[in-house]
């Protein structure tokens, strides 16, 4: 008897942390929408439901995702010593993943992307750059997450960790961006960020496909690295070299797949010329399916 009423009393407090973590979750989510329009001046529901402008809906999509995977990180399932401790602990993380988002959006605005004004672009209906920014925030926040599962406690140091690992995540994407740009340059006259500017779907399904593999690739790589409070740095300085080499891995191993799931057909014709969106979401698939191996094997 004694024991069936510790069970109940244990799964009552697991009931209570649960509750707590659902509530803060939810609230943070809710504020996403408050959020961007604050931060870019806009009425939200004008633009959602009187201008009925997709555009805005698909970044407003990307960006809720993004916490809500940010936010799976700091979900662990393990309790806290307390119910203060758990809600003052999920208010932090999730804060701490919806600046960590919002910045790696300015990162690829202002680094990836400067050649054109992505938020404006955005509230003109196009989809092609809403598509973009919906991977870059998700790709942000599946590394955001990655650094909420591997940090350990709630103190200067968890926070300092989180940080570096956003930062590296950030040079691996603006990195494959780069890459991304020099091989679109090398086969057309115009320019990566013109043709995006100009609307072409197909080419953002295909280049957020390689945002989010790129991330899944950078988070298979802390699968390696014990977090050590001691020695911080040198388990940042691992991620960052090993998250290079997974980097390069995926790009060799998504080739191959891509050459052999579509085997016989043109891609960069079908792509970049002839704006096959079908063609770019197997791609994206692809790209997505052989990151999720990746970091299968890794863990």
């Amino acid at each position: 008897m004694n024991e069936l009423i510790t069970t109940l009393a244990q799964s009552g407090d697991i009931a209570v942390y649960l509750l707590i973590d659902m509530a803060v979750a939810i609230a943070l989510l809710g504020g996403i929408r408050f959020t961007m329009g604050f931060i870019g001046n806009v009425d939200t529901k004008d633009e959602l439901s009187q201008k009925d402008n997709f555009a805005y809906g698909i970044s407003m999509a990307g960006a809720v995702a993004a916490m809500g995977i940010a936010l799976s990180g700091a979900i662990t399932g393990e309790l806290a010593g307390s119910y203060s401790i758990e809600l003052f602990g999920m208010f932090a993380y999730g804060l701490a993943g919806l600046v960590l988002i919002k910045a790696g959006r300015f990162i690829h605005d202002k680094f990836a992307l400067p050649a054109f004004n992505k938020h404006q672009l955005i509230l003109d209906r196009n989809i092609s750059v809403a598509l973009v920014d919906a991977a870059s925030v998700i790709a942000t926040a599946i590394v955001v997450r990655a650094a909420l599962i591997w940090v350990e406690g709630l103190d200067v140091n968890t926070f300092i960790a989180i940080a570096a690992a956003w930062i590296v995540s950030q040079v691996m994407l603006v990195l494959i961006t780069r890459i991304f740009e020099w091989k679109f340059s090398h086969n057309n006259s115009a320019t990566f960020q013109e043709t995006l500017e100009g609307g072409q779907i197909a080419l953002a399904i295909r280049y957020a496909g390689y945002l989010i593999s790129t991330a899944m690739s950078v988070t298979a790589a802390s699968y390696f690295i014990h977090y050590d409070a001691t020695n911080l740095w040198l388990g940042i300085g691992q991620w960052a070299v090993i998250s290079l080499i997974l980097m390069v891995c995926l790009t060799v191993l998504t080739t191959i797949a891509k050459f052999i799931v579509l085997w016989g057909i043109n891609r960069r014709v079908e792509v970049e010329d002839q704006e096959n969106i079908g063609i770019a979401t197997i791609e994206l698939a692809t790209s997505f399916s052989i990151a999720l191996l990746l970091m299968a094997l890794m863990a």
